[in-house]
C-alpha cells in the first residue's frame, strides 16, 4: 500500500500462529514519525488541566449560558475562568464536609450545563471518581450505574430527581447526598429523608462548604478520574475507567494533530456543548477547550431551538453525531427542492463546480470562493457563520451526507472514530483531503494500530487490501473494566485494545469501518452473514433514514424494518399518484415494493451475494428511537431489543415471503 503520505510503520507484519490469526503490520501517525508527542508540561491530571488554565486565562469566558429575560431567552451571559475556579473549590469544600473522601464516588446525572463542569472540575480537584450518567436513562439503569459504582453523592438536574427517587430503597445502600441543579421540592425532601439521605438545592450546598478548607491530594497520571458508563447494546453497561493520563495524553495528541495540519484551537476559539457530556466524546472535546482557555456555551436543552442557540453563540468548532448532521442535510435539501428552477439550477452548478475543483486537489476556501459568497454563504450563516471545522463522531457518517457538508458549510468536515475505551478520538480524517471521504481518517498521533485477521468472516489483514479487527495500542487506552476483569482480558491482550470493528485500510493510509465482529449471524444454508456491513450499504439509498437488517439460522434469506425518509416517500407517492399521508403511505404495499425495489438495485450495485439481498420490509414511520430502548444513547441499534419489538412484523414477514 502506498501510505507513506500519512503513516509510518513501526513494526512488521506476523503471519498466523497457532490459534492466533495473522496481524497486519503496525502503524502509526507520519506526524508522530519522531515520537508520540511529549505531555505538556505540568499537566498530569484533569486537575491540572483545569488550574492551568485558570492561571493563563483568568479573565476569558469560560462557561456561558442564555439569559433569560420575561420568558425569552436572550444573550449567553459568561463566568470567567477565575469565577468558575471560585465556584469549584466551594463545590469541593462541600463534597468533603459530609465525609467524602480522595477515591469516592460522585455521580452526575443530566444534561450538560455550566454546574456538570463544576461538579467534574471539583471531583478533579479532589481525587473523586466521576461518574456521569446519560441524561436520557431510565430508572432501571441509573439505579444499576449508582449500585454498582457505589455512588455515594449524586448531582442532579432538577428534572432528573424523580428518576433517582425511583431508584429507592436500592440505591440508598451506597447513594447518601443527593444535589439538585436547581431547587428541590419540600415533597423531595421528605420522601429522601425518609431514607435516611439528605438533599440539597445547589445554591444550599455551596454554603456548605463557605467556612471550610480542604487541602487538594497530590494527583499521580495513573489515578483514575471517572468510570464512564458505556451505553451498551446487550446486557448491563460496562463500567469504563479512565485515568489522568488517558485524557492528558490524548490532549497532547489532539494539539499535535491540529498543529501539523495548520488549525490549532486557541483562546478565541468558541464551542457549542450540547451533546452529552456523559458521553466521552464530548467530554474530551470540552477538555481541550478548557485547555486552551477556550469558551464553551450550553444548549437550553431542546433540539428544536438548536439553531437559534447556534446562531446566538456563533461556534467556532461544531461536533455532532450523524443523526445532527443528517438532519441538517435533509433540511438544506428540502430548502433547495423548494427553491424554484432558477435557485436550483444556481445551486447544483455551484456545487458540481465547488466539489470538481476540490476533487483536482484545490482547498476548500479556494475552491470556489465566488460561489462560496453568493450561493453557499447562507449555509455558513445558518451554522452561526463562524464554522471552521465540523467534528462528527460516535457513528459512521453518510458519505453523500459528508460530500455534501464538504462542499456547501464553508469550513473543514471531519469523521473520526474512537471508543470510550480508547477515550474517545483514535483516527480523524484530515482537512483538504477529499480522498478520505467515507473514512475516518489515519490514526491520531499518540497510538499505534495494526488489523488482525478474521479468517471466519473471511478478513485478511496481509491481503492487497487488508481488511481485519482494528487494534490499538497507546496511553490513552482505558484501565479496565470496573468489576469485571473477565470481560477487561477479552478486549485487552498484550497491550492491545481489541476494538470488535472491522476496519480497512485505504491506499491513501486512512481507515474505512466496514463491519463489526460481533454482528454475525449464520443462515440456514450455512452462509455467514456480516449485517452491520450490508446496513451500511442499504443505508446509502437516499429515500432511507435507518434500517435495520434481521436473520436467523432457521431461515434462509433476509428481512429488514426500514424508517424511510419522509420527503422522499411522499415525493415518489405524488408522482406515482398513491395517496394517503406519512403513515397510511408506510403501510401501502406499493411502497413497500417500491423500497424493496431500491434495495435490491443497490444491492446489485454493491455485487453482494444472493443470500445478501433482502426479500421483505416493513415501513415504520416512527424512526427508531432511545425511549422504546431500540437504540443506545449514541445511536447504536439495540438488536435483541429491536427483535423484541417487532417480533410479530419479523414473523409475518417470513410467511409473507415464502
Amino acid at each position: 500500500m502506498a501510505q507513506d503520505r500519512f503513516l509510518i510503520e513501526v513494526e512488521p507484519a506476523k503471519a498466523a500462529e497457532e490459534g492466533r490469526p495473522s496481524i497486519g503490520p503496525v502503524y502509526r501517525s507520519l506526524f508522530a514519525k519522531d515520537g508520540f508527542p511529549p505531555p505538556i508540561g505540568g499537566m498530569d491530571s484533569c486537575w491540572d488541566i483545569f488550574r492551568m488554565s485558570v492561571e493563563k486565562y483568568p479573565r476569558n469566558p469560560m462557561l456561558g449560558r442564555r439569559e433569560i429575560v420575561d420568558g425569552k431567552p436572550g444573550k449567553y451571559v459568561w463566568l470567567t475562568y477565575k469565577e468558575v475556579y471560585d465556584i469549584v473549590i466551594k463545590v469541593g469544600n462541600a463534597i468533603r464536609s459530609l465525609g467524602v473522601e480522595e477515591g469516592g464516588r460522585c455521580g452526575i446525572y443530566g444534561g450538560n450545563c455550566a454546574e456538570w463542569i463544576m461538579s467534574m472540575e471539583a471531583c478533579n480537584a479532589h481525587g473523586l471518581y466521576c461518574v456521569p450518567l446519560y441524561d436520557t436513562l431510565g430508572a432501571g439503569a441509573v439505579e444499576f450505574i449508582l449500585c454498582h459504582a457505589e455512588v455515594t453523592i449524586a448531582f442532579v438536574e432538577e428534572k432528573k430527581i424523580p428518576e433517582v427517587l425511583k431508584t429507592f430503597p436500592s440505591a440508598t445502600k451506597y447513594l447518601k447526598t443527593i444535589v439538585s441543579f436547581g431547587k428541590v421540592t419540600p415533597e423531595q425532601k421528605e420522601e429522601v429523608e425518609k431514607f435516611g439521605l439528605a438533599i440539597y438545592a445547589w445554591d444550599e450546598f455551596l454554603l456548605l462548604g463557605d467556612d471550610k478548607q480542604y487541602d487538594l491530594p497530590v494527583k499521580k497520571k495513573s489515578d483514575i478520574c471517572t468510570i464512564m458508563y458505556t451505553s451498551g447494546t446487550t446486557g448491563d453497561p460496562k463500567g469504563v475507567l479512565i485515568s489522568n493520563n488517558s485524557i492528558v495524553t490524548l490532549i497532547a495528541g489532539v494539539r499535535c494533530l491540529l498543529g501539523s495540519v495548520h488549525e490549532s484551537l486557541t483562546e478565541k476559539d468558541v464551542y457549542l456543548s450540547y451533546l452529552p457530556l456523559a458521553h466521552i466524546f464530548d467530554r474530551v472535546i470540552e477538555e481541550c477547550f478548557i485547555n486552551i482557555g477556550g469558551s464553551i456555551g450550553f444548549w437550553r436543552g431542546d433540539v428544536k431551538l438548536l439553531t437559534e442557540d447556534i446562531g446566538e453563540l456563533k461556534p467556532t468548532i461544531f461536533c455532532a453525531v450523524p443523526r445532527v448532521l443528517d438532519r441538517i442535510y435533509a433540511g438544506l435539501q428540502q430548502k433547495i427542492s423548494s427553491g424554484g428552477l432558477l435557485k436550483n439550477t444556481m445551486f447544483n452548478f455551484a456545487y458540481s463546480y465547488k466539489l470538481h475543483n476540490m476533487k483536482k486537489g484545490s482547498k476548500h476556501v479556494d475552491a470556489a470562493p465566488l460561489c462560496d459568497k453568493i450561493v453557499f454563504n447562507k449555509v455558513k450563516h445558518g451554522l452561526g457563520g463562524n464554522v471552521r471545522l465540523i467534528l462528527s463522531g460516535a457513528a459512521p457518517l453518510a458519505t453523500h451526507v459528508e460530500a455534501f457538508l464538504r462542499v456547501v458549510a464553508c469550513c473543514h468536515v471531519l469523521q473520526g472514530y474512537g471508543l470510550t475505551e480508547s477515550c474517545a478520538g483514535t483516527f480523524v480524517s484530515l482537512p483538504n483531503e477529499l480522498g478520505m471521504l467515507g473514512t475516518v481518517g489515519p490514526p491520531v498521533p499518540n497510538v499505534d494500530v495494526c488489523l488482525e485477521s478474521i479468517p471466519e468472516m473471511g478478513y485478511d489483514a496481509l491481503s492487497s487490501t487488508p481488511r481485519g479487527e482494528i487494534c490499538i495500542r497507546g496511553d490513552t487506552l482505558f484501565s479496565g473494566y470496573y468489576k469485571r476483569e473477565d470481560l477487561t482480558k477479552e478486549v485487552l491482550i498484550d497491550g492491545w485494545l481489541h476494538t470488535g470493528d472491522v476496519g480497512e485500510w485505504q491506499p491513501n493510509g486512512s481507515m474505512k469501518i466496514i463491519d463489526r465482529k460481533k454482528n454475525i449471524f449464520k443462515l440456514s444454508q450455512g452462509e455467514y452473514v456480516a449485517v452491520e456491513n450490508l446496513e451500511n450499504v442499504y443505508g446509502s439509498v437516499t429515500g432511507i433514514d435507518s434500517i435495520w437488517v434481521y436473520g436467523n439460522s432457521f431461515e434462509s434469506f433476509l428481512v429488514a424494518v426500514v424508517n424511510p425518509n419522509k420527503q422522499v416517500l411522499e415525493r415518489w407517492a405524488e408522482e406515482n399518484g398513491v395517496p394517503g399521508d406519512f403513515n397510511s403511505l408506510c403501510e401501502n404495499p406499493k411502497a413497500k415494493q417500491n423500497v424493496l425495489v431500491e434495495l435490491t438495485r443497490i444491492g446489485k450495485e454493491k455485487k453482494l451475494k444472493g443470500f445478501e439481498f433482502i426479500k421483505a420490509v416493513h415501513l415504520d414511520p416512527e424512526p427508531f428511537d432511545m425511549e422504546r430502548e431500540l437504540l443506545t444513547p449514541t445511536f447504536k441499534k439495540k438488536r435483541p431489543q429491536l427483535l423484541k419489538y417487532y417480533q410479530n412484523i419479523v414473523d409475518n414477514m417470513y410467511k409473507g415471503a415464502k
